[in-house]
């Protein structure tokens, strides 16, 4: 039975975000830039990850509460062995509504057949920009975007729902919203434009470094006619406009311009087994210790409603120049985005 909480701003707990490793094969410059994450960064030890048993586990007991929705994110997440074992286990919780994954997609072609037969049927794949260099030069590693416009394309061949994230920078890769614009659209594929947001401290952020969506939102409508889209339900993050005769879509992620946190649903587990509940947080609680020493599943779902009934976090409702630069904050490769 659903007994359903919320927190001290009313706001219900419906979507859960699991981070199963906070290791990635890129070194995005707005994630984890490849100055601070060298290849011989400590990640963490086997060890310390929670097993699929315990992400299952503890799955059960948020779904108790009210969680509809689950996003397993990283690092990125096709790194972690077996991800299709994890999929199985929580596609069989009765009360799971909807399993998706956030993944950049380099990965893709050796393990979306397996993800998709265990039961993944969404993803949201990260995608910065078309132009070879600068695609190459964003996320750290050279890689140029063909091999992930090509796993997107194998992957709606077998039938996944894919949404294709872009994180825009200005003077970075704002020139591409154009071009990734023309290129989904035609391919009726769902195109995300996320405002560069200041996660964790190593990114560089600054308001001067943001493209706004209406700035975004002017600069496709010179091109294309676009028709706004209600919310599909309470806390949907995006804005989502459709084109003109079109099924296509484009949606904003306003984290900086559009603050969303009165209706922020979110909670996450990082791969240790910490809960955050805001992105922008400072500090977790250990749900793994808990766990591990021996704690029923009636303990578990108590714990997490009192981290959520207490939650009061709305950041980007307060967020400054001075609150960025300042207030320490978790890593996005870390919690997930």
């Amino acid at each position: 039975m659903t007994t359903r909480v919320h927190d001290q701003l009313q706001r219900p707990m419906r979507d859960l975000r699991i981070s199963v490793t906070d290791r990635c094969n890129f070194r995005c410059t707005y994630c984890m830039p490849k100055e601070i994450y060298s290849d011989d960064y400590a990640f963490l030890p086997p060890q310390e990850l929670l097993t699929f048993t315990e992400i299952e586990r503890l799955a059960r007991c948020f779904v108790h509460l009210g969680i509809e929705k689950i996003r397993l994110t990283g690092g990125e997440p096709l790194l972690r062995s077996n991800l299709d074992e994890l999929i199985r286990k929580l596609g069989r919780i009765d009360g799971v509504e909807d399993i998706a994954l956030t993944t950049n997609g380099l990965l893709l072609h050796k393990q979306a057949e397996k993800l998709y037969a265990a039961g993944l049927r969404r993803l949201n794949i990260s995608l910065d920009a078309i132009d070879p260099d600068i695609f190459g030069q964003m996320n750290g590693r050279g890689i140029g975007p063909s091999r992930i416009l090509n796993n997107i394309d194998y992957a709606t061949e077998l039938g996944y729902e894919v949404k294709v994230n872009m994180v825009v920078q200005k003077g970075m890769n704002d020139d591409e919203i154009i071009p990734m614009t023309e290129y989904f659209k035609d391919r009726e594929l769902t195109l995300r434009f996320i405002e560069f947001m200041d996660v964790g401290n190593d990114n560089g952020w600054s308001y001067q470094k943001v493209v706004t969506k209406r700035q975004m939102l002017d600069h496709i409508q010179q091109v294309y006619e676009l028709n706004q889209v209600p919310p599909a339900y309470y806390g949907e993050v995006a804005k989502y406009y459709r084109y003109d005769q079109s099924a296509a879509k484009v949606g904003f992620i306003t984290s900086v311009s559009e603050s969303f946190c009165s209706t922020c649903t979110r909670i996450r587990l990082s791969s240790e087994g910490k809960l955050f509940t805001c992105l922008f947080a400072s500090d977790g609680f250990d749900v793994r210790t808990l766990l591990r020493s021996g704690a029923t599943s009636d303990e578990l779902t108590d714990a997490i409603r009192g981290v959520w009934s207490n939650r009061t976090d709305r950041y980007s409702d307060e967020r400054t120049e001075h609150t960025a630069r300042n207030r320490k904050k978790i890593g996005m490769s870390y919690i997930g985005g």
